[in-house]
């Protein structure tokens, strides 16, 4: 237990338990190019980061940078310059965006190899905010904002073509960072835009290859937030927007959602990546209206010690 002390007899040392019960955010290397909406893919070590948007004047932005857990460095850029896709990447050397918003929707799809973009088959349904999981062979993109407005059409990848599948319970946009897992039979969904007033949802959602499962809320209703990418068990969210923004971050452990560490500033249209609730990567994103920022933050897990006291 946390501050629990005992004496040693072998050693003669006089020894304790001390423990940090949350986890901690801590500065990273700042991006190259300031944007909102950054897509994100990876680990918190080995993170890609493309496309975004800067506005007045909205600027789309083709960008992508590689992240070794210390610094950023300009690859190569994608296709078609872009914001607000859906985000796909489990590793960063197997990533894929699908839609986003240029002059408007598109449904168009782009791979990554780990050193280039390459297109391949369009979405069935153009859109910008969907919630996307997996790799660029196996991946599902759930919800997003179409002409038709905010949609629950999900659609799954296999590698070479997209297939409508089960809808979301709830339709929502504005959550390309609400998405996360492995593969097309595995993924999450939460937050995000909806029609209804307030727009803001805490509902989440879990995809098993065939429907949809509503599971516990977030603890606090947002979007356009970050999250980590790799698992339907262990995921977090963090930062957005819920009625203002937010700093806030909640740690998922298959179960419920647990309100941790904040981020060291409120920002929206923040960009993320990470394998589970232990270690993920914040970047880029929005501080006020209209400040586009490069700053990366890295979480750290809880951490627990022994500690051995000098007595004198």
């Amino acid at each position: 237990v946390n501050g629990q002390m005992w004496y040693n007899s072998t050693t003669q040392t006089l020894k304790g338990f001390t423990s940090s019960p949350v986890g901690s955010w801590a500065t990273g290397g700042a991006m190259n190019t300031a944007r909102r909406y950054p897509g994100g893919a990876g680990t918190q070590t080995a993170a890609l980061a493309f496309g975004g948007l800067i506005d007045p004047p909205a600027t789309n932005y083709a960008q992508t940078e590689q992240y070794n857990g210390t610094s950023w460095t300009e690859v190569n850029d994608l296709n078609t310059a872009r914001w607000q896709g859906g985000n796909a990447g489990v590793s960063y050397d197997s990533v894929l965006m699908s839609g986003g918003y240029t002059s408007s929707r598109v449904a168009i799809v782009e791979s990554w190899n780990g050193s280039s973009w390459t297109e391949v088959a369009d979405l069935n349904t153009a859109r910008y905010g969907g919630m996307s999981s997996g790799t660029n062979t196996s991946a599902t993109v759930a919800g997003g904002n179409s002409p038709g407005g905010d949609q629950a059409i999900n659609e799954s990848w296999n590698g070479s073509a997209w297939t409508e599948v089960g809808d979301l319970n709830t339709a929502r946009t504005n959550g390309p960072g609400g998405g996360s897992g492995t593969s097309n039979t595995s993924a999450l969904v939460f937050g995000g835009r909806t029609p209804a007033t307030p727009d803001e949802t805490a509902v989440t959602e879990s995809w098993n290859g065939s429907s949809w499962t509503e599971l516990n809320d977030l603890n606090s209703a947002r979007f356009d937030m970050g999250s980590t990418k790799g698992s339907v068990t262990s995921a977090l969210a963090f930062g957005g927007y819920d009625s203002d923004f937010t700093a806030k971050t909640e740690s998922w452990n298959g179960t419920s959602w647990t309100e941790t560490t904040d981020l060291s500033a409120a920002k929206a249209d923040v960009g993320g990546s990470g394998a589970s609730n232990t270690a993920g990567l914040a970047f880029g994103g929005r501080t006020a209206p209209n400040n586009p920022s490069t700053t990366t933050e890295e979480f750290t897990s809880p951490t627990t010690s022994t500690v051995t006291f000098t007595v004198s």
